[in-house]
């Protein structure tokens, strides 16, 4: 049995259609949504992601300012930026991309963020909200799993979830929105994590596994239950001499395993990324809303 593969470029798309109609709409209230982007330094896969929100901006019709600083730049300098975009009325909503260089302290600049702007929902008020089960911003990556489970008609409610993983960027997040009494949670939640014993035999038993833990194709098939929904979160580069660039993409679930097993399944590349910038752009959209 092949499972289906739950398309996110495809369920993305579908969000942003929606999107562009809020965008008209607040257009015509005189409201343009608008995101500022802060990079600092020059790493590739950063600079990628950023520009992937440039284009997502300029494809909605949202207000964009990109600020793209040296590696050199000081901490003091970055959270007067950030203190710049938290009084810039055109600014809903604020991203600073991570990682930042070490001599930056992260948490310092996130919780310089106006927690009314805090898109990436990684401040600790909206964390604590989150948790709470209050109205706030969503972390992006989690909130997709959500809209993706969701979308492709998975029953999330009663169902034994295992995560494997516990950063605060996924891990944790999607645990607690898998946790929560609303829609797309009301799951029973299981965590693993580098300390798990046995961890096989805890995902052998999970109704939808969510793979996050960062280590190439660590989830074999052995370790997924038949008929499981396996959500793979993962982007790791492979050496791949056949390819162009001399690697491939592979995520934290062995695929051609799992696709035997599952009933459902989100590829890499193509399944959770696309959502996280979708998930970007629809709190930038509803921060505009509550402007």
């Amino acid at each position: 049995m092949a499972a289906e593969i739950i398309d996110g470029k495809l369920i993305a798309n579908e969000i942003r259609e929606e999107l562009k109609k809020e965008v008209l709409d607040l257009k015509s209230s005189g409201i343009t949504p608008g995101l500022g982007v802060i990079l600092v330094g020059d790493d590739p896969a950063s600079r990628s992601y950023v520009t992937a929100k440039e284009r997502a901006c300029d494809n909605l019709g949202l207000y964009s300012e990109n600020v793209k600083l040296p590696v050199e730049t000081t901490e003091e300098e970055l959270l007067k930026l950030v203190d710049t975009m938290n009084n810039n009325p055109k600014i809903d909503g604020i991203l600073v991309q991570l990682p930042l260089p070490k001599h930056i302290d992260t948490d310092k600049v996130i919780m310089a963020i106006n927690p009314d702007k805090d898109v990436d929902g990684f401040h600790p008020q909206s964390i604590g909200k989150m948790i709470m089960g209050k109205e706030t911003f969503l972390p992006c990556t989690p909130h997709g799993i959500i809209k993706l489970l969701l979308r492709s008609n998975v029953k999330v409610e009663g169902a034994n979830v295992v995560v494997v993983g516990r950063s605060n960027i996924v891990g944790k997040p999607v645990a607690n929105l898998l946790l929560d009494k609303s829609e797309g949670g009301n799951a029973t939640v299981t965590i693993c994590h580098s300390r798990t014993k046995n961890m096989a035999d805890i995902t052998k038993n999970a109704d939808i596994l969510i793979a996050a833990i960062g280590k190439a194709e660590f989830i074999t098939g052995d370790m997924i239950k038949d008929g499981a929904v396996v959500i793979d979160v993962g982007v790791n580069r492979v050496e791949d001499s056949s390819r162009k660039k001399g690697y491939r993409l592979v995520g934290d679930v062995k695929y051609s395993e799992a696709a035997e097993k599952a009933s459902k399944i989100t590829p890499v590349p193509g399944g959770v990324g696309p959502m996280t910038i979708t998930m970007l752009m629809y709190n930038t959209v509803y921060s505009a809303k509550n402007r």
